[in-house]
């Protein structure tokens, strides 16, 4: 996907690539956004509105894996029953900024209900 992201202060980085992630903690899903920058540095922006940087995609894969997290496109409906959701009820948050997307960043589930 090639879009741009607005990073640190104004500063505009062009994405390579993005993933979507998700961790489900009781009757709350929590996403993810990875970004791999035009110059294989990855960030991840987070529900808390912070971006973390890795030197790699790799790295942050691996970080993301260590918190709980799964990646969204991987998952299927077993995964998604077991997070507590529908997964052709469920898509990634949506939004023009990442100031908009921020709000999106964290998800109430009915349980098995998406």
């Amino acid at each position: 996907m090639n879009e741009h992201n607005d990073i640190d202060g104004g500063e505009e980085s062009p994405r390579a690539l993005t993933y979507w992630w998700c961790a489900g903690f009781g009757d709350t899903l929590i996403w993810s956004r990875l970004d791999v920058l035009d110059s294989g540095i990855a960030e991840v922006f987070g529900a808390t509105g912070e971006y973390l940087r890795y030197d790699d995609e790799n790295a942050a894969r691996m970080a993301l894996l260590d918190a709980e997290f799964r990646e969204f496109d991987g998952l299927d409906e077993d995964d998604a029953a077991v997070m507590g959701f529908d997964l052709d009820s469920m898509d990634v948050p949506r939004g023009d900024s990442d100031e908009e997307l921020l709000p999106r960043m964290v998800h109430k589930i009915a349980r098995g209900l998406g």
